[in-house]
């Protein structure tokens, strides 16, 4: 077995969607910002460094988040920005560690081959140079840790941040990891954790001091004996590239139970689309259709339909899609939906219908935010934004696509450029005109019907 010593690096993105906000849009630099859903039942995607002081977290409910940090700006997420600088972040790492493991828009391992057998300053100065590569083409910071294995580079990169980089070097991994909860460690979730304590194991230590035997009678063999392993700084398992999704999907949670067929139909028309596009982008088409319904008490129903060819025509699975959630339909009110396609092949398959009719797909019904008073979609995203029509990016069609205006909105005007909507209600939208190159810019009222406002390219303010 070779004795080269390996370098296994963790990069993370800081507050990355949070920090996109504020790269793009000067006047928010320094100040506390969340990014999620915006309605009563919206879930934070992101908070800047400047709201997690008070308290606010990612996968925190909004309004909680809103009562920890009241000062905090909070937007929609702008999912093609968020895209972008991520390809770009990820094409700056591939381009001196092919191979990378991602495990977000955010984040990846990687193994460079350059530092096999490396020393801790060379590691230090790879990782010194990708920030500085990182900062140059994205405007974002990255922390980095590096160490013997997964397990430590990951913890070394959370030590790294704000904007760091932590080498823990080699014999140094019980140094690290001793006095860390078990809860640290990759594998122990809150069952394993209570497992544990009822023992009086607490710390990575006390589950590293004990038997083999012990930690397999209270974990269970497969499971005891890899956390054992981790909790003793053992971690030899490879960083590979992550296989094709095995299904595409979209989800939601509705800001008030629906309570009709109809509005099921809708919603359910719209997700259809949102997981349609990323399996379009896939350059694949789906033989299965599956729909998740869950009622006002919290009971959830599935459905499934697979065809005997995959296809990637639109109407053809929202139709499926409708049907099914209509079998699936709760007695309580309906609270979420989700659609996703599964039995994924490249082999596609063309309109299962193709007489040349065009089939209409339902626009959901609109309703009013309650924070501006204008016209929105009926759903909120309770998930990350990988949802374009989720991320507030397509205006609701049943309302005046240019007049609609809602905070965190990409404007443009004819002579103050590209701008963002601070605030609007009462027939009037505030709109701050800057864009990442800028610097803070001025904010300037108008009417909501002034005909020189139009909805822009949210990658427009990336310029």
């Amino acid at each position: 077995m070779s004795s080269v010593r390996r370098w296994v690096v963790h990069l993370d993105l800081d507050s990355f969607f949070a920090s996109a906000e504020q790269l793009t849009r000067p006047t928010l630099r320094g100040r506390a910002v969340l990014v999620g859903g915006m309605g009563p039942r919206g879930i934070v995607a992101g908070a800047s460094g400047e709201a997690k002081v008070s308290g606010a977290r990612s996968a925190m409910p909004m309004a909680q988040a809103r009562r920890s940090c009241p000062h905090a700006v909070a937007l929609p997420p702008r999912t093609a920005v968020y895209r972008t600088l991520s390809e770009t972040f990820f094409a700056v790492v591939r381009s001196r560690a092919p191979v990378l493991e991602q495990v977000a828009y955010d984040e990846t391992f990687a193994e460079p081959v350059a530092l096999a057998g490396a020393a801790e300053d060379d590691v230090r100065a790879w990782a010194e140079e990708v920030r500085a590569e990182v900062r140059e083409k994205t405007g974002l910071a990255v922390s980095v840790g590096a160490g013997s294995g997964k397990q430590v580079a990951k913890i070394a990169s959370g030590l790294a941040k704000p904007d760091g980089v932590h080498v823990v070097a080699h014999g140094g991994e019980r140094e690290l990891l001793d006095p860390l909860p078990v809860r640290a460690l990759w594998g122990i979730g809150p069952v394993a954790e209570t497992t544990l304590a009822r023992a009086g194991v607490t710390t990575v230590a006390a589950l590293a001091a004990l038997e083999l035997g012990e930690v397999t009678a209270l974990l269970g063999s497969a499971v005891g004996t890899g956390l054992h392993r981790l909790a003793r700084g053992i971690d030899d398992r490879a960083v590979t590239e992550r296989g094709e999704a095995k299904q595409v999907s979209a989800e939601t949670t509705f800001d008030t139970d629906l309570s009709d067929v109809v509005a099921v139909r809708r919603a359910v028309a719209e997700l259809a689309g949102s997981a349609h596009r990323r399996l379009v982008a896939s350059r694949r088409a789906a033989r299965t259709v599956t729909v998740k319904v869950r009622g006002g008490d919290f009971a959830t129903h599935t459905r499934s339909e697979t065809t005997a060819v995959a296809s990637t025509d639109l109407p053809t699975l929202t139709e499926t899609a409708q049907r099914l959630a209509v079998a699936a339909l709760p007695d309580a009110g309906v609270r979420l939906v989700g659609v996703s396609y599964a039995g994924l092949t490249t082999e596609v398959q063309g309109s299962l219908f193709d007489d040349g009719v065009d089939r209409l797909v339902e626009d959901p019904a609109p309703v009013e935010d309650p924070d501006t008073g204008a016209l929105r979609p009926v759903v909120t995203s309770e998930a990350l934004p990988d949802d374009d029509r989720l991320a507030g990016e397509e205006p609701d069609a049943a309302a005046d696509p240019e007049r609609a205006w809602r905070t965190g909105d990409d404007v443009a005007h004819p002579e103050h450029g590209h701008g963002w909507v601070q605030g609007a209600g009462h027939g009037r939208v505030t709109v701050r005109f800057e864009t990442r190159s800028t610097g803070p810019g001025r904010a300037v009222t108008f009417a909501s019907e002034d005909p020189e406002l139009s909805r822009a390219d949210p990658l427009a303010s990336l310029s």
